[in-house]
């Protein structure tokens, strides 16, 4: 496996850095004392990125995205961990691959204008009583009789979704098959019997809303069935697959990154007894391990995106990469208020914030405690390539 960046990767890299660093990481202090971002700004850096080929890389050219490979997706979504997450979303766009399942009209009307970046979307899965068992979802469609449906249930914790035009909601249509049995829907904002409910409050992630959303027998056209019936489960892991590895991996190893980058300077320049801290032992070696448990993650992730890139199908793999570096992330950043003390516990500078956002990388998109169980059982049933490549 070649390791190596091309030299179009390395500009590519560095262009989404400078971005961040020029245009998203001025407004991270406003998002954070507001818990908003201003429309105005929202537009503008949305209109740079456009601009730049910055939006929607993800997604195939043929479909107006940016046509980058798993691996490059990678790259770019390590550096969205160095800022703010709704200004990644603003900037950057949250374009979901299974969104790709568009057919016929539906590509018109939903696909292509979230890819030019005219409609947001959101994922709706989760339910008070489905988090990590995604297939316990009470969420039902019913027939109408007339070849529609109508949508009835709840979800929570829903990423975006005061601004978000429109959801992929995941439904019982057959109760009795089991997990075979979900299908996925495409539901737009304002149709009949659908509400939007509170913003639950949150410890981090500031200036991005975690709806309520509500739907009392939303009626429903052939159209909105997204895919093929039945499939939704299915099409849910593997959305919730790429968002494991690029939302939770990729970003906390960036911003992990990101966060023993401030760690390194505050020990050259922070002096005790005559020294800079990081020439003490103890403080040395907070360093040290940082930066080697954000390279093994960070490596992990980047055999992970090859093995997608080559065709093959890497959940498991996809576990352990979300564990490993959100738990890389939490470490780290633990480590940088120890650094920094009392200055690491203050609000004047970012390390709280990094601290409380970092919480819950361990957390959403399933547990740590789910993604090992799923490790233990694949390795159970005698799948060692996990730890043994040469078996």
């Amino acid at each position: 496996m070649d390791l190596s960046l091309s030299h179009e990767q390395k500009l590519l890299v560095q262009t989404v850095r400078d971005f961040i660093a020029e245009e998203l990481a001025p407004l991270e202090a406003e998002v954070e004392e507001n818990g908003a971002l201003a429309q105005e700004k929202a537009d503008t850096i949305f209109a740079k990125s456009r601009d730049l080929g910055l939006y929607a890389m993800n997604i195939p050219e043929e479909f107006g995205g940016g046509g980058l490979s798993a691996f490059d997706t990678m790259l770019v979504e390590e550096q969205f961990g160095r800022t703010t997450d709704i200004l990644v979303r603003r900037a950057f766009g949250n374009v979901y691959e299974v969104l790709l399942a568009c057919q016929g009209e539906q590509i018109e009307r939903w696909l292509t204008p979230t890819v030019r970046g005219g409609r947001v979307c959101s994922i709706a899965i989760t339910e008070p009583g489905a988090g990590s068992d995604a297939a316990s979802i009470r969420t039902k469609a019913v027939e109408n009789g007339q070849g529609g449906w109508k949508l009835s249930g709840s979800k929570h914790f829903i990423s975006d979704g005061f601004v978000s035009d429109f959801f992929v909601v995941s439904a019982v249509t057959d109760p009795d098959k089991g997990a075979k049995g979900i299908s996925l829907f495409l539901v737009d904002k304002g149709a009949p019997g659908l509400t939007i409910g509170r913003d639950q409050p949150m410890m981090g992630l500031r200036g991005t809303s975690h709806v309520e959303l509500s739907f009392d027998e939303v009626p429903l056209k052939p159209i909105h069935m997204l895919g093929e019936r039945g499939m939704g489960f299915r099409m849910a892991l593997g959305v919730l697959g790429r968002v494991r590895l690029a939302q939770v991996g990729a970003r906390s190893i960036g911003k992990a990154t990101k966060v023993l980058d401030l760690m390194i300077d505050y020990a050259r320049e922070r002096k005790q007894f005559g020294h800079a801290i990081g020439e003490f032992q103890l403080v040395a070696q907070m360093l040290a391990d940082s930066a080697m448990e954000i390279n093994a993650a960070r490596l992990a992730l980047w055999q992970t995106a090859v093995e997608i890139d080559e065709g093959k199908d890497p959940r498991t793999r996809i576990s352990l990469v979300k564990v490993q570096a959100a738990e890389t992330l939490g470490r780290v950043v633990d480590r940088a208020v120890q650094v920094f003390g009392g200055m690491g516990f203050c609000k004047d500078l970012p390390i709280e914030r990094y601290y409380r956002d970092a919480r819950i990388y361990r957390i959403f998109d399933g547990t740590s405690e789910i993604h090992r169980t799923v490790m233990g059982r694949s390795l159970m049933k005698g799948e060692p390539g996990l730890y043994d490549p040469f078996a």
